[in-house]
């Protein structure tokens, strides 16, 4: 009997989707899984806001990500310190870019990875083109991003500006351990039980 190709039924994927959702708020959880785009970012806040309007309990976000759009980033980070609940961040896979600024959000000791999580820290990218005095301008507002999302770093993790600017000159990667001991990393665990409730 020849294998029946399998075709998901849009309806059931759709009621999955909406009960794993009810859980994760019900539990108080995020997950940020991919790029930052203004999509997500969209998503994102308004999950936190709503999370913060039903209770001021704890909330909880895995966060795995390549970055992405460094304002998209900034939103969410400046939600995750507008909004009055306690947040704890767990890096799992790699939480890069605007990733990692992300994960900047809460202070170190709420800040959790996973033993093989690895980090990436670097400069922000410009992708632009148009008149060269647009140009100028642009390479102008890099370099003021860059400036900010330094001293984020330097203040969040309590290295020396000048390392930090040292570091982001060119792609920064850090494992978990590394990561830990440059100060990105509050603790490595390897279990939920781990996490402060």
């Amino acid at each position: 009997m020849p294998e029946q190709e399998q075709t998901g039924n849009p309806l059931a994927e759709m009621a999955t989707r909406a009960s794993v959702a009810q859980k994760l708020f019900e539990a108080r959880t995020l997950v940020i899984c991919g790029e930052i785009h203004s999509e997500m970012t969209r998503s994102i806040v308004e999950q936190l806001l709503a999370l913060s309007a039903a209770s001021s309990d704890d909330i909880t976000l895995y966060l795995h990500s390549p970055g992405g759009h460094v304002e998209s980033g900034d939103t969410i980070h400046d939600m995750l310190t507008f909004i009055p609940s306690r947040v704890q961040v767990v890096g799992t896979g790699w939480v890069a870019s605007a990733g990692a600024h992300i994960y900047l959000a809460v202070p170190r000791e709420q800040r959790y990875c996973l033993p093989n999580t690895r980090f990436l820290l670097h400069q922000p990218a410009g992708g632009f083109g148009g008149r060269a005095t647009d140009l100028e301008i642009e390479a102008e507002e890099i370099l003021k991003m860059r400036a900010r999302l330094n001293k984020v770093i330097a203040e969040q993790t309590g290295q020396p500006l000048k390392k930090v600017e040292k570091d982001t000159e060119r792609n920064f990667w850090m494992g978990a351990e590394a990561a830990k001991e440059y100060g990105l990393v509050g603790k490595i665990i390897s279990s939920i039980a781990e996490l402060k409730r």
